[in-house]
């Protein structure tokens, strides 16, 4: 963790593209600004979430959001041994975590999570978020979030959707 002037901790986070565009869809995005402060993102992230995706949630925000840094990764090996299981946003965000010796790594993908878990890289997603914020009362319910990340085409199943209900208080 860095500090700052006043000596409060700031978290190194690292996020891939899937939980900046699932929070923006649902109007939520600056939920990590307060969540973790700054956010790194991979020039990958980047080209994803912004170019790629110009017109569509994330975009935008991203781009306006002064909190979010684009830091180039220094080992491309690393990336491209990655790229065989993984796209190319999952790769560098994950070889960045690890550079910058992260906090917390947002990922949503499964594989990506799974590869995370394997280098001992703490993790969290869209999900994990929601519950954070509503822990720490900058949502007043979750519920109503879920609902919309499922109408925006955000998968989860029947069971996690109530493992989080049941982490917050909600069901």
């Amino acid at each position: 963790m860095m500090k700052t002037g006043a000596g409060r901790s700031l978290m190194q986070v690292v996020a891939n593209a899937g939980p900046l565009i699932a929070l923006a869809r649902i109007g939520q995005f600056e939920l990590l600004h307060s969540l973790y402060g700054q956010l790194y993102i991979s020039p990958a992230v980047q080209a994803e979430v912004v170019f790629s995706g110009r017109g569509r949630p994330g975009a935008g925000e991203v781009t306006a959001a002064t909190w979010v840094h684009i830091v180039e990764v220094r080992d491309t090996t690393a990336v491209q041994l990655l790229r065989e299981r993984l796209d190319a946003g999952e790769s560098e965000a994950l070889v960045l975590a690890l550079q910058l010796a992260a906090d917390l790594l947002l990922i949503d993908e499964a594989r990506g999570r799974r590869v995370a878990e394997a280098r001992g890289l703490p993790k969290t997603g869209t999900l994990g978020t929601l519950i954070a914020a509503k822990k720490r009362g900058l949502i007043p319910a979750v519920v109503p979030l879920l609902d919309s990340l499922q109408v925006s085409g955000f998968r989860m199943s029947v069971d996690l959707y109530r493992e989080v209900l049941r982490l917050v208080g909600e069901d």
